[in-house]
């Protein structure tokens, strides 16, 4: 594997070289110090892996990222810094390293690396389908809950609402805040299995118990736990429709 290491600081790079030089299968093609330098030099070193620093001078690792520009390379985001996880997951990487970086964790990274290359190379290797195709997108969503990265089942969410630059995620008896708009969840989620009933709020069609109308076309829905919302009007048809009403 051909592996990039971009940080700022010349002892972060020390430390990653060393523990990879005891790997066989591992080739460090450059460490850099600048995002801009690393951003326009991804073509030239074509790297397997991407072991970004988050916060550097000027722009950050998620930009060098980013500049991958669909590259088939595994990125692992590596950091002092442990609030980037939720972003970095949802940016595609393989893997989140909070410094300082033992070698059985990094091993432990560069394991799920090899494991993403070898599951992109059919892709990578296959020419392009005559029609474009829509990527698949994960089946769960990672929150970060306290310390820790907590993946929610997109199977197993029941209500997702809008409050300001967050959405409340439902599951069962436990709701979940991550830093999205509501136009960016409904993306992820089945239209045949969620409904939006207000511009504020979505819901699972499975786990609605009930509704009753109240005014203007408006709805008082109640799920299956018990919970309830208010639909807004101009959502009525959507509504009635994931519900088979006529």
């Amino acid at each position: 594997m051909r592996v990039l290491i971009v940080d700022d600081e010349d002892l972060a790079r020390a430390r990653l070289r060393r523990p990879l030089s005891a790997h066989a299968d591992v080739e460090v093609v450059g460490e850099l110090g600048d995002t801009r330098r690393a951003m326009s030099a991804l073509a030239e070193l074509a790297p397997d892996v991407a072991l970004l620093d988050v916060r550097m001078p000027g722009r950050d690792g998620f930009d060098v990222a980013a500049a991958l520009d669909g590259r088939p390379c595994a990125v692992v985001f590596v950091t002092a810094w442990s609030d980037h996880a939720v972003r970095a997951f949802e940016a595609g990487a393989v893997d989140y390293l909070v410094k300082p970086v033992d070698a059985e964790r990094l091993a432990r990274a560069l394991d799920r690396a090899r494991d993403w290359l070898q599951r992109a190379a059919p892709a990578i290797d296959t020419p392009p389908p005559a029609a474009a195709e829509v990527p698949a997108t994960p089946p769960r969503f990672a929150v970060r809950d306290g310390g820790q990265l907590v993946f929610v089942a997109i199977a197993d969410v029941d209500a997702a609402t809008a409050s300001g630059n967050y959405v409340n995620l439902q599951a069962g008896p436990r709701t979940y805040t991550m830093r999205a708009t509501l136009a960016e969840i409904e993306a992820r989620l089945d239209p045949g299995a969620f409904v939006r009933v207000h511009r504020s709020v979505i819901l699972g069609a499975a786990r609605i118990a009930a509704i009753a109308p109240l005014f203007r076309g408006e709805y008082l829905i109640t799920l299956a736990d018990g919970t309830t919302f208010t639909s807004a009007r101009g959502h009525r048809a959507d509504l009635r429709r994931a519900l088979g009403l006529p």
